[in-house]
């Protein structure tokens, strides 16, 4: 495959299941390698022949389509966790800004096991933006929301990405999950 993606901006992925949306977010995260692959973001090397950036070192977010929450942390724990990785100097979005937007302030002292599975996706996307990404990576993270929580998020996001210089890629199943978003060829 060769991809070339626009450095800002929100990208769109959409296709039927099986058809390699995850696997392709997964190789850029640097949690799979493509085996004689090459991926370059923004002119630095983040993998070819012979290197390999970890995924601790790429400056991105990851949502999965499942939370993927520590489930022995609290949620405060759990977006703490994430901004270990950035220095105060890099970042770009506020802790208070990615709980405010995902209205998770009263769920911060909780369990991942005792949240809806909206509430934990919610979470999901607040530790993915205190991370500050420069690249966020979405794996359906809104699929276990309900239609008023996309909306007030989807907004937000092409917004951070804007403000922020961030890009995010998103890899969705069907269209209809993205109200409000028109699509184009």
């Amino acid at each position: 495959m060769d991809l070339d993606l626009p450095g800002r901006g929100v990208t769109a992925l959409f296709g039927p299941s099986g058809s390699g949306k995850t696997s392709l977010l997964r190789l850029i995260a640097g949690l799979d390698r493509a085996e004689g692959g090459e991926l370059s973001v923004n002119g630095q090397v983040w993998q070819d022949a012979g290197s390999f950036l970890p995924t601790h070192r790429r400056p991105l977010g990851y949502v999965f389509q499942e939370a993927s929450l520590f489930p022995h942390l609290s949620i405060r724990c759990n977006l703490e966790f994430g901004m270990k990785r950035v220095g105060a100097s890099d970042r770009r979005v506020s802790l208070d800004q990615a709980i405010d937007l995902l209205g998770i302030g009263h769920l911060l002292d909780r369990k991942p096991d005792s949240l809806s599975g909206g509430e934990r996706q919610r979470a999901a996307i607040a530790r993915a933006l205190a991370v500050s990404p420069r690249i966020l990576l979405m794996d359906e993270p809104l699929a276990a929301l309900d239609l008023a929580r996309k909306q007030e998020i989807l907004p937000y996001l092409e917004k951070l990405t804007t403000d922020c210089k961030s890009r995010c890629s998103m890899s969705a199943m069907r269209p209809t999950r993205w109200p409000g978003w028109r699509i184009t060829s």
